[in-house]
């Protein structure tokens, strides 16, 4: 699939997830492979406009040139802020500009952005239509089914955003006030996918393995399938689940010693790459770290002792029987 002048190698993709998806754990995934786009944690485009909150922000600027293709997420609620926050981040070496629609977070939607802007179809297409205005590089839209519940406005919306030029969409099958409760209804990601004439279409939610995938590819017609939150303690999914796509046959599972390995780069990568004290960044990164225990030997002590953790020293202490006991 091609987003723009961008080509994305395989249909996999990272979603973009607040206080998840930093550099260290997009670097993580990729290094498991088959990962086809990665995205940044969402910025709000307001704090840009201003020095202060330039120069507050720049600690969540942690892309790099080995990380293409990436997208940078923005958000806001005024087409112009938005677009001048856009035009900011490709002087930073953004190559592709997301403009969030999805979130459902009460901070975000009081402000008018996120989803909220899902309520009325004509003020999004025209937040999309100032940054494509105002930048040389994709645009692209994360957005929910709709904000209200039973209200679709994601698929009006995909077909407008795509004649003021947006590059590609992706369709997080719930609605807002949803949450992350019940179930994606995949029909909407289908129905936008034949709404728009020739971008492509992301789908989102519910994609836990490569059977979800499969089924989700063949239901929709969709071009890409974006995995988020079952990505969290488990970033070697893209390469299982492209695996078993191209193969037929279920990936090896990481061993023991494989997932408390994983678990233990993930926290030396993000304070080798954290601007933040380390105490504050194991305070914020622990209950990520947490995720890897899952089936590990005694699983609810390790959590506990990984929730607890607030220094690197913290952390090898909680993995050290697994990591010892197994090469030793």
């Amino acid at each position: 699939m091609t987003i723009g002048d961008v080509v994305i190698e395989t249909p996999l993709t990272l979603a973009p997830m607040a206080g998840q998806t930093n550099h260290a754990f997009r670097s993580l995934c990729r290094s498991y492979g088959n990962v086809g786009l990665v995205c940044t944690e969402v910025l709000s485009s307001v704090p840009l406009l201003t020095k202060g909150g330039l120069r507050h922000s720049e600690r969540l600027f942690d892309w790099t040139p080995e990380e293409f293709p990436i997208a940078v997420q923005l958000y806001g609620a005024e087409p112009h802020i938005v677009a001048e926050g856009a035009r900011i981040m490709v002087d930073y070496g953004a190559r592709i500009i997301d403009i969030n629609m999805g979130c459902w977070v009460p901070k975000v939607v009081k402000k008018g952005g996120g989803a909220a802007l899902l309520r009325d179809v004509c003020t999004a297409t025209a937040v999309v239509e100032a940054v494509v205005k105002a930048v040389n590089v994709p645009v692209t839209v994360k957005v929910r089914a709709g904000f209200d519940d039973g209200v679709v406005t994601a698929i009006p919306f995909a077909r407008a955003a795509e004649q003021v030029g947006a590059q590609a969409i992706a369709v997080h099958a719930r609605f807002a006030k949803q949450g992350f409760t019940g179930h994606a209804d995949w029909d909407i990601i289908r129905q936008v996918k034949q709404a728009v004439t020739s971008i492509p279409v992301i789908g989102n939610g519910d994609v836990t393995n490569a059977a979800d995938a499969r089924r989700m590819l063949a239901q929709t017609g969709c071009d890409g399938v974006m995995i988020g939150r079952a990505a969290l303690g488990n970033p070697w999914i893209f390469s299982q689940i492209a695996h078993e796509l191209a193969t037929g046959t279920p990936a090896p599972q990481p061993t023991a010693y494989e997932r408390a390995e994983a678990c233990l780069r993930q926290a030396i990568l993000t304070l080798q790459t954290s601007k933040l004290p380390e105490r504050q960044v194991l305070l914020e990164l622990r209950g990520q770290l947490a995720k890897y225990s899952d089936g590990l030997p005694d699983e609810a002590e390790l959590r506990a002792s990984i929730v607890r953790a607030e220094s690197l020293a913290d952390i090898e202490r909680a993995l050290a029987p697994i990591l010892i006991g197994v090469a030793g």
